[in-house]
């Protein structure tokens, strides 16, 4: 089951970085925003063991 998806993470990135990783999600027929929550899930699933459980800062 998903978890719902409530919040948003701005993130500024070169235009033709942006461009770029817009159109190879186009052609392999994915969404960026799905590519991304992958991305973060892999990594707080590799980092979490180091996690001290502070997450404030």
């Amino acid at each position: 089951m998903a978890k719902n998806k409530d919040a948003q993470l701005l993130v500024r990135i070169n235009k033709d970085q942006k461009d770029q990783f817009i159109a190879l999600c186009n052609e392999l027929d994915t969404s960026s925003s799905k590519e991304i929550r992958k991305f973060i899930k892999r990594f707080v699933n590799k980092h979490k063991s180091k996690s001290t459980g502070d997450h404030n800062g």
